[in-house]
């Protein structure tokens, strides 16, 4: 085992990076499947609300919709994994709500308010992100919670408000979870089948494709994801082999063959068998991928404290953001903190980006709560059949590009407002576009003033880790018979050292004001990493069971 080229990268003095202006509104490709999350989210809200309708207390609507829009979460996850994710998801919407709600009751100072949604906000992010939660991520509990932080409430009030959400969570958690009795292996033959066609994209478009590249590496990766996340089984195990098949066409494109890989996609569809791939010369790859992407993750609290920076952001700009809201006079400081929630992402770059998609959204979408408005105040009910054409809009839309799903979320947050009774829609626009301009500049500023400098230097030291994690594992294989504790927490060891860098590395591209990343040398060492792994894998595997090498149990 040759080691991996380990020469110190070069130095470059810091400087800051551009700021993306161009694709920024760029509409993507819609998901294969994007009427079914837009579907369970009408399936989740609607029962809750025409209840309240016909109840005559859609005032109420506002602690069902905290458990309803669960349902928009963990839509890619097998199902074994959604159950659990959307349980979380939900003891953390009424315990963030139980908070708000006792604040509110005990103290009407609205600088009080807009601190506390700050750190519940940054709480929420830091949360999410640690957690890898997925979209919606922290946005939609921030939504819900600091707006309930301005309803007037009684400690008595309470309980019963959260038992409502508690309710309507536990009917978002059955309607995510119910395709799963049509289709149980639906959410991992689609990742399978989303690393085929993206791979066979690929391979038509030619090497020089970048962004064709990123996308089908990116589809290769949440494939493995989805699957490592299912419950061991045959489909699993032939689901595992065609990523393989993907994950050799992305290495070797000019050697595949396109057609094959999207006639294997469009076999996944539906709940027909598994096409059967056998490839024992990936054998070893797979190996490799795999026991990276089965690592433990780092504790909880090691991820929290490399979040730390963009948790200070939140929470700097949240609060920057209300309280200058409130300076303006604007009755719904929370729009302000929400915008500025809204915007954080892993870099600079990206929160750049999710800036103006924010602002071009919303504005959008305060022209078309204007258009609708007279439909929706004539009656409640078309309150609530005009809020639930929104949602289905905005889950329906948001994966072609963010802006485009925030001009249904904007008007369907103000006719949220609503339930309590008919607003002025003038004052609902302008104070409504006024926070949204307020919150995006303050909560930009504050990610500038709040800066990740030492982006480059955890790059240095997770890649230095690798390189040694690596070697050592190396070292031990060279022997003619190594202890095998020592070659297993050797494995463990560089598994967790190539995801710590690969999570390092994401996380560092784009921040502001660095020197530039050893992109090649991490090349190198994620590809000497992986090879090692396979051997690793191989030895073990063979001294437990005696199996041929490269042979999948």
């Amino acid at each position: 085992m040759t080691p991996a080229t380990s020469a110190p990268a070069t130095a470059h003095p810091p400087h800051p990076r551009r700021l993306p202006l161009s694709g920024i509104l760029r509409l993507g490709r819609p998901a294969d499947i994007w009427f079914k999350p837009a579907l369970s989210v009408v399936a989740s809200v609607a029962p809750p609300n025409l209840t309240l309708l016909a109840l005559g207390r859609l005032d109420l609507a506002m602690y069902t919709m905290a458990g309803s829009l669960c349902a928009l979460y963990a839509h890619n996850r097998p199902y074994g994994a959604r159950a659990r994710v959307l349980a979380r998801v939900i003891l953390g919407m009424v315990g963030g709500l139980a908070v708000c709600l006792v604040t509110a009751s005990l103290t009407g100072n609205a600088v009080v308010l807009v601190t506390v949604g700050a750190l519940l906000a940054a709480l929420h992010k830091a949360l999410c992100d640690a957690t890898r939660v997925g979209p919606p991520g922290n946005i939609v509990l921030t939504f819900i919670t600091s707006a309930s932080l301005f309803v007037p409430q009684t400690l008595g009030q309470v309980p019963g408000h959260l038992a409502l959400a508690a309710a309507a969570g536990v009917w978002s958690w059955l309607v995510g979870m119910a395709p799963g009795l049509l289709r149980p292996h639906g959410p991992e033959r689609r990742a399978t089948a989303g690393a085929l066609n993206a791979t066979a994209a690929y391979a038509a478009n030619g090497t020089e494709d970048g962004r064709s590249r990123a996308a089908a590496a990116a589809a290769v990766q949440a494939g493995w994801h989805s699957l490592l996340a299912a419950r061991d089984s045959r489909i699993r195990r032939g689901l595992e082999r065609l990523v393989v098949r993907a994950e050799v066409a992305l290495a070797a494109p000019s050697d595949t063959e396109p057609e094959q890989l999207r006639t294997w996609a469009g076999r996944l569809t539906g709940t027909g068998p598994v096409p059967e791939v056998h490839d024992p010369a990936a054998a070893g790859e797979l190996l490799g991928v795999d026991a990276e992407l089965a690592a433990p993750a780092a504790p909880l609290r090691a991820r929290l404290g490399a979040l730390a920076p963009i948790a200070v952001r939140t929470a700097l700009g949240c609060a920057l953001a209300g309280y200058a809201s409130l300076a303006l006079g604007i009755g719904r400081p929370y729009w302000a903190l929400v915008t500025a929630a809204s915007l954080y992402q892993a870099n600079l770059a990206l929160t750049w980006t999710r800036g103006v998609q924010r602002v071009v959204g919303n504005l959008l979408g305060v022209l078309l709560f204007a258009a609708v408005v007279p439909l929706a105040h004539l009656g409640p009910a078309a309150l609530v059949l005009c809020c639930l054409a929104f949602n289905f809009g905005a889950e329906a839309l948001i994966g072609r590009n963010y802006w485009l799903g925030t001009v249904c979320v904007t008007p369907m947050a103000l006719l949220i407002t609503e339930f309590s009774g008919f607003q002025e829609p003038g004052l609902l626009i302008t104070e409504r576009a006024v926070d949204t301009v307020v919150g995006a500049l303050v909560g930009f500023l504050a990610a500038v003033a709040v800066t990740n400098r030492r982006a480059g230097d955890r790059v240095e030291h997770a890649l230095a880790a690798a390189e040694r994690a690596r070697e050592h594992a190396a070292r031990l294989l060279a022997e003619a018979a190594p202890a095998p504790a020592a070659v297993e927490s050797a494995r463990r060891a560089l598994a967790a050292a190539l995801a710590e860098l690969r999570a390092t590395v994401d996380a560092a591209s784009g921040e502001w004001w660095q020197r530039a990343l050893p992109q090649e040398r991490v090349v190198r060492a994620e590809q000497a990493g992986h090879r090692t792994l396979a051997a690793t894998a191989r030895h073990q595997r063979s001294r437990r069971s005696g199996e041929t090498e490269g042979v999948r149990p």
